[in-house]
């Protein structure tokens, strides 16, 4: 088959070069996002320019002359791997076998752009990816197909997307292309009675409430680890939380309990959380304990308030 890639970063980059390295397709064309000033390079650009392919960064594709110039590549499938850019059914219908799109969630669940996070956020056992067939929708097209994994109760972003959920995905590009090949690929319907959309988790959504159950705190904590990142106050300043883990313990909800090597082990509702990194305000990120120690932090103080 003749195949466009449209996508960018890193997964853009190894599923372009998943496709190519099987050498069974044709890559016409690689589509991303516009160079921005003073930004990097993209690295599925770099890498499609190392291998001669065309590279094309339309900003949108309102144009006709956009339209036209993926026309003009006679592409079979367009196989988009992680694209922020709207794509009109104008343009993912030129293709002869239209678009697939690729989604880190199980569809219809976590539509929207921080599909990785709210999972961990709300306390789910599972997630995974869907591939889907694009709609105007925001991810709301029949499905290709679904890939699970469980959520571990200790796993960040870190550990759910590229642990677990990138490989398999850069692995499924090749069969995504297959289902396409050997004609008839599923169509499943996403039931609208189970989607769920969540806005993009920003630092508003990161904030720690020391006064909630113990697992509400870790969960907002590893769901935002690395990033946006959760963070707290002390004594008016912020501070970045990561790594943590939970302790068992009774207490003032907020308040320090205990300051050791370990971490910085602060109370919640029902159980404690030891902060084991951080960012100070302006700094790096250092050991919860090392912060302290600079900090002048007590046994008995309070952060959040």
């Amino acid at each position: 088959m003749r195949i466009i890639v449209m996508g960018q970063q890193a997964f853009g980059k190894d599923a372009l070069a998943s496709i190519l390295e099987a050498g069974v397709d044709e890559v016409v064309a690689v589509y991303c996002e516009p160079d921005r000033d003073g930004k990097p390079v993209d690295p599925i650009k770099e890498f499609a320019l190392e291998q001669g392919l065309p590279v094309c960064q339309p900003a949108h594709f309102k144009d006709q002359s956009a339209i036209d110039e993926l026309a003009g590549f006679n592409a079979d499938l367009m196989v988009m791997a992680f694209v922020n850019v709207f794509v009109p059914e104008a343009a993912r219908d030129t293709p002869t076998h239209g678009s697939i799109c690729f989604h880190p969630s199980l569809l219809p669940l976590y539509r929207g752009p921080s599909a990785v996070n709210w999972p961990i956020i709300m306390g789910d056992t599972k997630s995974g990816f869907s591939w889907f067939y694009p709609t105007d929708g925001l991810d709301e097209g029949d499905v290709l197909l679904n890939w699970e994994c469980e959520i571990g109760p200790d796993d960040t972003v870190i550990d759910l997307y590229f642990k677990k959920i990138y490989p398999a995905a850069i692995a499924s590009v090749l069969q995504v292309c297959d289902l396409f090949r050997d004609g008839n690929p599923p169509h499943t319907e996403q039931d609208e009675s189970r989607a769920t959309y969540e806005r993009r988790c920003t630092r508003k959504h990161a904030r720690i409430d020391w006064h909630k159950p113990v697992k509400q705190v870790y969960d907002l904590i590893r769901g935002t680890n690395p990033a946006p990142g959760a963070w707290t106050t002390n004594r008016g300043a912020e501070l970045g939380v990561y790594d943590s883990e939970r302790a068992p313990g009774d207490g003032v909800s907020g308040r320090v309990m205990e300051i050791s090597d370990a971490g910085v082990t602060v109370q919640c509702i029902g159980g404690r959380i030891r902060i084991k990194r951080v960012k100070p305000a302006g700094g790096g990120k250092v050991s919860a304990a090392e912060w302290a120690a600079q900090a002048g932090l007590n046994v008995g103080d309070s952060l959040g308030d």
